[in-house]
Formats: structure tokens, sequence, C-alpha cells
């Protein structure tokens, strides 16, 4: 994994804590989740926290997400929204937190300011021992603390002003007044400089998990469906009238509820040939069949025309693998007919051909999911199965591992969202 972090491609655009005063606030907060501090003096953080160095520190790449539930976060910085989210078991757990940091900036500005805020994601499961636990998560809280205790203090300094507002005689209480002066001094003016959170609780609706070898939900108005290893403990047991199940390996049914339920784009001329997303695919196919032909091939010659020699001396075996002639051969026809015929494709070739619908709230979601289907797309794994990249990764021989990354730093780090918008349409 060294060359990766050495380009970025783990935990990069990470933020670096390296003040004294922060860095003894993260260890307050390490010492409310009963966790050793830090012996560090510089560590890099991402969105919830998390810290890679303290996590090989501590010898527990989940200090903060112990149970792969109820996640922990740690919040130093307002800064910390713009940040990666490195190492998680729900795929949306970086869209609570920004949508937590962003529905309570205020609040977080002001108390970072002086204090740590640190707490959980409370998702009311104390551990996932089935599907229908995760099911039961229809929407989680936050519960947040901060190490000088801030918010406590600010919302005592609430009750004790409601008190002085409403009872007629309350100012007359030297003791009350006395303590909310105490309190004042240490939380500022609470009119001005609000520091109680203004709101906890978000909706859990669409994601994927970890559990169970990798597990997504998708949520409608009328039905819940789970795509998971028909093995999984819960599979097919709960709630069948309200709950759709399919298996990971069931293409046909997967490929029938992303199309009815609008979540992916079928291939039309309107966006195929603008995007390059078939030629895209081609070329990766061709590349993954030479690299399983000749793991020790350097391909840090491939040019177009190094490639096509390949095609033509390797044609039985390029026409055996299938998938370089499918994607041209699909191409040709949208440019013929302006559409692909996806009644005449196997379950496994639609799932190749499509994207995710990028108006549709769940793109994200789906493209990891069609990433599943097409692995040797490792551009696409990496924009939007990070987990999935890095395990497949961990297989590559080393003269591939170098042609990937030397692939994604000069087309995707180059300009990100302009190849999440050329590919994916998606910003």
């Amino acid at each position: 994994m060294n060359r990766l972090y050495e380009n970025e491609l783990i935990y990069g655009r990470l933020l670096t804590v390296e003040e004294p005063h922060l860095v003894a606030r993260y260890n307050k907060a390490l010492g409310a989740f009963g966790l050793a501090p830090t012996k560090l003096r510089s560590f890099d953080i991402d969105r919830t926290g998390f810290s890679p160095q303290i996590a090989e520190e501590l010898g527990d790449e989940h200090y903060l997400d112990p149970n792969q539930v109820n996640r922990r976060f740690i919040i130093l910085t307002p800064s910390q929204i713009d940040l990666p989210v490195v190492h998680t078991a729900f795929s949306n757990t970086s869209e609570l937190i920004y949508e937590f940091m962003s529905k309570n900036a205020r609040s977080i500005n002001a108390i970072t300011i002086r204090d740590v805020i640190y707490g959980e994601i409370e998702e009311h499961v104390a551990r996932v021992e089935d599907i229908e636990d995760l099911l039961s998560i229809g929407q989680v809280e936050f519960k947040v603390l901060s190490a000088e205790d801030l918010l406590g203090k600010a919302a005592e300094l609430g009750r004790l002003s409601d008190r002085l507002k409403q009872e007629p005689d309350a100012w007359r209480d030297d003791g009350l007044l006395k303590r909310m002066v105490e309190l004042a001094k240490e939380t500022g003016d609470i009119r001005d400089n609000a520091l109680v959170p203004d709101q906890v609780i978000f909706r859990h609706d669409a994601y994927w998990t970890s559990h169970f070898g990798g597990v997504y939900v998708f949520a409608d108005r009328d039905t819940t469906t789970v795509i998971a290893d028909r093995n999984a403990p819960g599979f097919r047991r709960s709630r069948p009238w309200q709950v759709s199940y399919l298996s990971l390996d069931d293409k046909e049914r997967i490929y029938r509820f992303l199309a009815e339920t609008g979540r992916i784009e079928l291939p039309r001329a309107s966006w195929v040939e603008r995007s390059g997303f078939l030629e895209h695919r081609a070329t990766l196919a061709l590349a993954d069949l030479i690299r399983r032909t000749e793991p020790e091939r350097d391909f840090s010659k491939a040019d177009q025309v190094w490639l096509q020699t390949w095609m033509h001396r390797h044609a039985d075996r390029v026409n055996r693998d299938g998938r370089y002639p499918f994607f041209n051969a699909a191409l040709r026809e949208i440019r013929q007919l302006g559409q692909l015929k996806m009644a005449e494709l196997s379950p496994a070739q639609r799932l190749m051909v499509v994207r995710a619908n990028p108006a549709h709230a769940d793109a994200w979601l789906v493209n990891r999911l069609l990433s599943d289907y097409a692995p040797f797309d490792f551009l696409m794994r990496y924009v939007f199965n990070k987990q999935g990249f890095y395990r497949d990764y961990e297989t590559y021989p080393e003269p591939w591992r170098a042609h990937v990354v030397e692939t994604l730093k000069t087309t995707y780090l180059k300009d990100k969202r302009a190849l999440r918008r050329l590919l994916f349409g998606l910003d």
C-alpha cells in the first residue's frame, strides 16, 4: 500500500493535527471513549476524526467503530467538513457527518474555538447480527458531548435563563444569578453564540454496509430492497410483504430492479457517445486480459499502437474472453440505432453497459453496486468503491499495480470533477 499512500490514493486529503492544544483535545476525546491517549505529536484525521496513524498506534483500525455500528466521531475543527471519510462500515457515514456539520455549523464553530466535540452516531442497535438488525435502523441520532462540557453548561444556562424569564421572583435568587454569571463566563452569550446543536436526528435510507460480506439497502416509498449474499443471516427471513431480497449473484433481478426504479441510465447515444464510457470500458477490459495473460508485463509503454498489436497477435484469446469485442459491438449498435437492444444481452452484459442515473439520489450508491459487476474497471472501483478497490489492489502483481496508480494519477487525480462528469454525469 506504500505506493498508494505516496500518491495520495489512500488516506489522501486528510487534515494534519500537530498543534499541541488540538492534540490534547483529541486525547480528551480518546479518554472519554476509554482509549489510551496518543503519544504522537502529529497525525492526520478524516471528516469523522479517524486517524490512520492512531489506528496503527492502537493496533485497532476500528477504534472509532468498535462494533461497526454506532460510529464514534471526534470534531476538532469545522474544516473537517471538507475532508473525506476513509474508514467506515456504512457508506453513508460521510453523508451523515456532512449533514450534521452543515445543519449545526454555528454551534460547531463556537464550541471548537475552545473545546472538542465527540460522541456517537447512535443507531439504537448495539450489534448487527442479521439483516433485520440493519433494517431496524430507520434513523440515527447524534449523541454529542464536549470535553469541557460546554454543551452541558450551555444547556444549563439556557434552562436558568428560561426560569429567569418565566418565574416572577427568580431575579431575587442570588444563587441563580451567580450561577448564570459563572456559566456565561465559559459559554459566552448563548443568544448570539448558539452552542447546542439544532438538529441531531437524520434519516438512514440507502446505503452499503460491510456486514455479512457487503449488503446494499435501497429505500423506496412502499418497499425496501436488500441486495446481499443469499447466505447472509436473515436473508429472506423477515417482512417479505415489505422487504424485497435480491441475491448478489442474481444479475437479472438486480438489473430489472435498477431499471424499473429509474436508478440507471440505459445505453443511449445521447450520453454514451459524449462520455466515452464504452470506449473506456473496452480499453480497461483489454488491459485486464493482457495482465491476466502476462502478469509480469510492463505497461509503462502500452500505448494504443502497442495494444492493437497485442490484440492482433492474440485474436483468439481476445475473442474467447469476449469483453473487448462486446463493448465495440455495443458501441457500433448505439451509433447505428441510437440505443442498445438490452433484451438480446445477458444479465451480466446489461450491468456492464449501464451507469447510475445522475439525477437519482442514490447515484453514487448505484455506481458502487455496478462496480461489483465490472471489477476490471479499476477507475470506477476507485471512485465509488474504495474498499473494493483496495481489496483488488492487494491481489495485483507489481507491474499492474504500477500501471493502475499511474493511470489514476494522470486521469482521476488530475481533475476529479471533470472525469466524474464526463464518464458518469456526476458532479
